[in-house]
Formats: C-alpha cells, structure tokens, sequence
C-alpha cells in the first residue's frame, strides 16, 4: 500500500485493520489495481482453464508435458508457469496429490482445492522468498482451521517429492497458518457469467493489498476481473477495486463478500462461517428484526421496482431527499437504508445479483455504469 496514495491501511475499533480513503474519491475511480501473490486452480481437473492465466481455453488446450492435468492456452503461457506457477516440483506434486485423491474417497473437495493452495503457497515460498513473507504477514486466525484438517493436509504435502524450502523449513505449525492465511484472504476469480448457469470458481488467489478491504453489506467500492478480456496481457488476473459513489477523505473503503441480494440470515451465517465474525452494519442492524418473509419480500419488491419505471421515479425522488452525497441513507429512512442501494447499484440482468459502479470518470464523471458480474453497461439515467 506505500505506493497508493489514495488509501492506507489503519486500525478500526471493532473492525481490526482496513483500508481508508486518504483523500475524497470520486464515483468510478480506480483506487486500487492488485497482483495476485499466488494462484491455485479450483478444480481437480479442468481442461477449460488455462493452469498459468486461467483464461478460457478457445483452441486446443495444450498438455502438460510431465503431468495429464494440467493444461495451457498457448505454449508461452505453458513456458512462464514452468518457471513460476507449475514448476517441475508443483507438477509432480499436483500427480501425486490427484493419484491419492482417487484412492482416498474420505477426501471431501475443500479438503482437495486447500491441498492444491500449500502445493502453490510451498512453492512460492521456493522461488520467491519475499512473497513468501508477505504472505505469511497477512490476516489469519488459526482457530478458523481444524486440527484434523491441518494432520490431515500437511501429512498429504509430507508424502509429496522432497523440496527444500531453506530458511521456512516444513513444519505442522506452519502448514496451520498458512490454512489460517488462506481461509479469509482468498479471492474467487469467477467463471465467465451465463444467466441458465450457476457461475462457479475457476481459481483462487491471494491478493496481497485486497486482502485487507473489511466487508459492509451495503459496500461503497467493488472489485472488477477482467481475467478473458485482453488476450495479451500478463496482468489477466490482477483485480481492479472502484469506488461507486463519492467517498470523502478518512472513511472506510468496503466491499461486499458475497452478491448485494443475500437476505440477513444468508448473510449472517456466511461470515460468521467463512470469516469469523458477525456483521453490524446499517442495513444488518435494520434487518435484524425483520422475519425472513419480510426479507424476502424487500428483495423482491427490489427487483419488481426495476421493471416498474413510474415506481422507480416516485421511490427514487422519496429516498433522493434522504441520501447525501455519499450514496449513505440519512436518519429518516432507516426501515429501509438499502433501497437506493437496490435501485441504483444493483444489476437487473437476469440472474446476475452484481453491483454497479460508473466507468473510471476523465474530466468529468461517467454516466456509464459497468456490472462487476455480467459486464453490462448501462446510463446511470436509465437507472
């Protein structure tokens, strides 16, 4: 974060540490682009994905020359990961992992993608030592792991092909917190969005900046992928942050973990289960008391109001006179804070769920809103 000069990382009460604006930003900006430290594929074995870039394959993937798992877009791609991502060791890591995979059916596929994670994260730890560090200085709460699945997976990596990992050694404790790192600084990048189609991961990775943005239900950044887009980049699987409305200096920067549309108990139980914590933020606080019939409903009417132009305008010049500048709901709508959220930010396409936020603005800002989900753009008039 040194050399960001619109965000620093501070410590919060009752949050730990996030990231805040250092000055006001503006709808649309970019405030943060971040380079993954490693990635690992989600799958046990895809020849949809390329295994160094993870875009889509369009043309005959090309195999892995040692392994039968592995495959590659182009043969620059296959020469980069034999020098990075899929070294020789990784390669027969990632065999011997599958092989016992196939032979040991008590192994749910969490237990398999985590394995994948410590092949990749031992691995950086080899060929780039500082990374290493970084990712060790990252979050993590050893109490998020289970002692059954540290014997477990660290014994899986023991049985792998000897590595000499030199000043980090290879121990239980540090298999443990390296599960611990993982578990609440991962980022999804996402298969390509089909409305017919649950969108699933294709793989994961650590962002070493990203890591530290706190969730809120109703986020005031989102985080874009543009991993199939420019076929000629290298930088395919950085993630791009953008703030969505004005956010003036000293405040926190948020994003949401999960779709805008989850109701409260969804929400609830996903942090609590994946992150540790519970969320008591404006819109929880409301929707606390609310029924699920209630939740539902809100979610729903949303999604109506969308379709309904005349309602849209009357809800819209309602909760106009109650949100400032910020985007934030003031104090006499707060039955329902999210409901400019819903109506602005939040993308009609089918099955989408995603949040909006305007292209990056040039000398003015942009009317042009992009989904962070389908990639849609729309006028913000329109809206």
């Amino acid at each position: 974060m040194e050399n960001n000069q619109l965000l620093k990382i501070s410590e919060i009460e009752g949050r730990g540490r996030g990231i805040v604006a250092t000055q006001p930003l503006k709808p649309g900006q970019i405030i943060l682009k971040d380079s993954p430290l490693l990635l690992y594929s989600a799958s046990v074995k895809n020849s949809t994905f390329c295994s160094n870039c993870f875009r889509v394959i369009l043309q005959s993937p090309i195999p892995c020359s040692w392994c039968t798992s592995s495959f590659f877009c182009t043969s620059n791609c296959q020469s980069i990961a034999i020098s990075s991502s899929h070294t020789p060791w990784v390669c027969q890591s990632l065999t011997h992992l599958r092989n016992t995979f196939s032979s040991h059916s008590n192994l749910n596929v969490d237990q398999q993608i985590q394995a994948f994670f410590l092949i990749s994260a031992y691995n950086l730890a080899v060929i780039s030592p500082s990374s290493f560090r970084v990712l060790l200085s990252l979050q993590g709460d050893l109490s998020f792991v289970s002692e059954s699945d540290v014997r477990l997976l660290h014994s899986l990596v023991a049985t792998c092909p000897s590595l000499n990992l030199g000043e980090f050694g290879f121990f239980k404790e540090l298999t443990a917190a390296l599960l611990a790192k993982d578990k609440v600084n991962a980022f999804g990048l996402m298969e390509p969005f089909e409305v017919d189609r649950e969108r699933g991961v294709r793989a994961y990775g650590i962002y070493p900046m990203a890591s530290f943005f706190n969730h809120d239900c109703l986020p005031n950044a989102c985080r874009f992928e543009y991993v199939d887009t420019d076929v000629n980049s290298r930088n395919n699987t950085d993630i791009v942050v953008r703030v969505i409305h004005d956010v003036p200096e000293g405040r926190e920067i948020c994003l949401s973990y999960f779709p805008v549309n989850f109701k409260y108990s969804e929400r609830q139980q996903r942090l609590k289960e994946d992150y540790g914590f519970t969320c008591n933020c404006d819109r929880c606080v409301v929707e606390a008391n609310w029924s699920d019939g209630e939740d539902d409903a809100m979610v729903k009417e949303g999604e109506e109001n969308e379709d309904e132009e005349e309602e849209d305008e009357e809800m819209e010049e309602d909760v106009d006179d109650e949100v400032n500048v910020n985007g934030e709901v003031e104090e006499r709508d707060q039955d329902f804070p999210h409901a400019y959220f819903f109506l602005r930010y939040m993308c009609n396409q089918e099955n989408c769920w995603g949040t909006l936020a305007p292209l990056p603005p040039d000398a003015s800002p942009s009317s042009v809103m992009e989904c962070n989900v389908c990639g849609n753009l729309s006028k913000s008039d329109e809206l």
